[in-house]
């Protein structure tokens, strides 16, 4: 096939992947080759070159920039852990953030005695003279009971003095003088186990223990713990501010592609996949290809972290790079050997601020969300690393011969099946998709053991992890 020269500005992102995959394939015959996609790669690690490889290339290692990108805050900002000012925010507000104190207990749990089933608390052995008025959950307490006196019970209420046990609802019966008998089959008659279905006054916790520890993920288990050991507020580490700016003239909100303008799809796929990431996105707006309108926007910004689209290549209208330079920002990774989307990059624009400039196709980008912006905010949330994980393929996928290559795939039992569709300017297959395999320079045959990076919707639901 004849090779197609890319235009100026234009990334080899931009190149259909197999067009380009083509052109590799055929120019290793010309010299006697194998095909990448024809060898056998074993254990190669990410990054590694295939044999026969250009010993150079463009970019930092994958699982480098990755690294780069989660210590960058440790590094720049002059705190140790990285992570954001903790803030104490109301109980109703900490869902989804970390623990920036350690949870200890302010009271004991639980404070009194308290029974733990609906019943009759009974004093001494039976049978047992009731009394008429019964003790409920939330009232002051009562007198003691004498020995051979039982009191009406319910679940959660406060055991009066002198209590030997409760003795269930099903467990018990009176006669027709109105005297308690216990039931129960597996016990001796009119006997009750000291201490029975009584939830002693600590038996949780006591004031001052360490319930759960710095760096916890805020769940509504956690924010019920927090409740009942007498939290009103938490100390937690905020969500990162994030800003989005969407690059580019080309690009329509509404209505079908029409004379060379294109839908914005970036606009509305970032904003929750940041949140799902645990951004607070404080603000999204569209700045065209004008270098001066790029700076005043990066100049206004107050976010966190601004993620930009589009714009990081070398072209005419690229100007991600001069801006960064104008604004005197350190650029910490300038491109990665990853694809689709080595283009992408990461710069500290201030102690307090970075950027993450994103390639303008659509899953090239989605291949910059998961390999910078997510690890960057995961530390300055102080966020715990997911679990990685790996499945073996169902079927081989053709790769890139020295770049790691992200690929979407879809989880069927025990397997990652692969998914078609997943060129750099197409959404098709990541819209389908569970996870992304990580497959190594060489690509893989059906049996790899790939390395998955899980969906934010995959693992955690709509309704939990883009609120």
């Amino acid at each position: 096939m004849t090779p197609r020269t890319p235009r100026a500005g234009e990334d080899a992102d931009d190149l259909d992947v197999e067009e380009a995959l083509a052109l590799v394939n055929d120019a290793a015959r010309a010299h006697g080759d194998h095909a990448p996609g024809d060898r056998t790669h074993g254990d190669r690690p990410h990054g590694a070159p295939a044999p026969g490889a250009p010993a150079h290339r463009d970019g930092v290692d994958w699982a480098e920039a990755r690294a780069i990108a989660e210590r960058a805050p440790r590094r720049g900002g002059g705190h140790r852990t990285g992570y954001l000012t903790p803030v104490s925010l109301p109980l109703s507000s900490a869902l989804g953030l970390t623990l920036a104190a350690p949870l200890i207990a302010l009271t004991d749990l639980p404070s009194f005695d308290t029974s733990a089933m609906d019943g009759w608390a009974v004093s001494g052995p039976g049978p047992w003279d009731v009394r008429e008025e019964g003790v409920l959950a939330g009232h002051t307490a009562h007198a003691p009971l004498t020995d051979g006196e039982a009191v009406r019970i319910a679940t959660g209420a406060r055991i009066p003095p002198d209590t030997t046990a409760v003795l269930r609802s099903e467990h018990g019966r009176t006669d027709d003088k109105g005297r308690l008998h216990a039931t129960a089959a597996t016990r001796a008659p009119h006997t009750v186990s000291h201490g029975q279905d009584i939830r002693p006054r600590g038996q949780e916790c006591r004031s001052g223990d360490q319930l759960l520890p710095v760096g916890t993920l805020v769940t509504p288990p956690v924010l019920g713990m927090a409740a009942a050991a007498g939290y009103d507020t938490l100390t937690v580490v905020p969500r990162p501010r994030a800003a989005v700016f969407v690059l580019g003239d080309e690009l329509l909100g509404e209505g079908l592609p029409h004379d060379g303008l294109i839908r914005d799809a970036l606009g509305p796929l970032l904003p929750p996949w940041l949140r799902a990431l645990g951004a607070d996105v404080v603000d999204v707006r569209r700045v065209g290809d004008d270098e001066t309108a790029l700076h005043q926007a990066l100049t206004q910004c107050e976010a966190d972290v601004v993620v930009t689209t589009g714009g990081t290549a070398a072209g005419p209208v690229d100007h991600v790079r001069p801006t960064l330079r104008r604004l005197g920002a350190e650029l910490l990774v300038d491109g990665v050997a990853v694809r689709p989307g080595h283009p992408m990059l990461l710069a500290r624009i201030s102690e307090k601020q970075y950027l993450v400039g994103l390639p303008g196709n659509p899953l090239a980008a989605v291949s910059g969300l998961v390999t910078l912006a997510e690890p960057l905010l995961r530390t300055l949330a102080a966020r715990p690393a997911p679990e990685g994980y790996t499945l073996p393929l169902r079927d081989a996928v053709q790769g890139h011969p020295y770049d790691t290559r992200l690929v979407p795939v879809a989880l069927r039992g025990d397997r990652a099946l692969p998914l078609l569709y997943n060129g750099p300017a197409m959404l098709r297959g990541i819209a389908a998709a569970d996870a992304l395999a990580v497959v190594p320079p060489g690509g893989a045959k059906p049996g790899h053991e790939a390395e998955l990076l899980d969906l934010p919707w995959a693992s955690g639901g709509i309704g939990v992890c883009f609120t």
